[in-house]
């Protein structure tokens, strides 16, 4: 019939054939979907992220590929696909607590920071696999809501927090008054921890007790990590749960930072999905500091950075 019509009116064609007009041209597709693009990137994000992204994370990184894009039709196309990301419960606690003895509520709910280094947060939390516990102690940069550092080990004792504080504190002594904000947990009133914190130029601040709101960037850091890692993966053994939640950080941390088309590191999201600060790509960065890396390093302030690296 194509190759008909370029002689003969469709209306005699179309009444020839006994086909009905909308027929045909759904049958020759000459009315494509003007989303399917869209759709095909939204459909690869979601799976290159294994269904963790929302519609707002997959609308900033569609942005940062350059296309212009509005939050609103990004989740009406995750309808339409029928993708959505996995979202956790929120329980509201009314319950304001006291302020402790230790040290003062120097946050007092204030996340935000101007720089890296400038306000810190750490807590524990405990993972109960194979008949077995392991427990992770963590600290995140208020800036950007990036894991520090962090330590894992099968007892929740003090050793665990102080392993953590050991891989922190050369950051510590070059960001002198930098506050480190925790709950009123038992490690973080014991004297080693205070004394530590001291003698590297850290400025304590804790929650106040029995409430976790004061320290909801660890809060909602551990329930992404439980809903997006562990109630997602099944696992074999500890060691391979150990060995995955390694590579979960990692994709956390390197997550937030958002690439051009070219794969070039061009922003960097905080933990809301907002863009905190804008990067200049140096492709000669690992030439210059003999490194050999597969991620893509940047610059901010005339420092380099490679968000491969991570201690942990």
């Amino acid at each position: 019939m194509l190759e008909l019509r370029r002689k003969y009116p469709l209306k005699g064609l179309l009444k020839i054939s006994d086909i009905s007009r909308s027929s045909y041209y759904f049958l020759i597709n000459e009315n494509p979907d003007k989303d399917a693009e869209i759709k095909r990137l939204i459909s690869e994000i979601n799976y290159k992220h294994k269904g963790r992204y929302g519609y707002r994370r997959i609308m900033q990184e569609l942005k940062s590929q350059g296309m212009v894009i509005n939050h609103k039709k990004v989740q009406r196309l995750m309808g339409v696909l029928g993708l959505k990301s996995m979202i956790r419960i929120k329980k509201y606690k009314s319950y304001h607590g006291n302020v402790g003895k230790i040290a003062p509520n120097l946050l007092n709910r204030n996340f935000h920071a101007d720089k890296p280094n400038q306000k810190w947060a750490t807590d524990i939390t405990e993972f109960a696999l194979f008949g077995q516990k392991i427990y992770l102690s963590t600290i995140i940069d208020l800036f950007n809501g990036k894991i520090v550092c962090y330590h894992l080990h099968n007892h929740p004792t003090y050793h665990l927090v102080h392993e953590m504080l050991q891989k922190a504190k050369t950051l510590m002594l070059e960001n002198k008054g930098l506050i480190l904000h925790s709950d009123q947990g038992w490690h973080c009133q014991m004297r080693q921890y205070q004394a530590f914190l001291r003698g590297h130029g850290v400025v304590q601040s804790m929650s106040r007790k029995g409430n976790c709101l004061d320290n909801a960037v660890q809060e909602n850091f551990f329930g992404l990590l439980k809903s997006e890692f562990l109630y997602l993966q099944k696992f074999d053994s500890l060691e391979q749960f150990t060995s995955e939640l390694h590579v979960y950080i990692s994709y956390y941390n390197i997550g937030y930072y958002l690439h051009n088309s070219h794969g070039d590191v061009v922003a960097l999201t905080n933990n809301l999905g907002t863009i905190t600060k804008t990067y200049q790509y140096d492709a000669n960065w690992n030439e210059k500091n003999k490194i050999s890396s597969d991620k893509n390093p940047f610059r901010y302030a005339g420092e380099y950075y490679d968000p491969a690296l991570l201690i942990y």
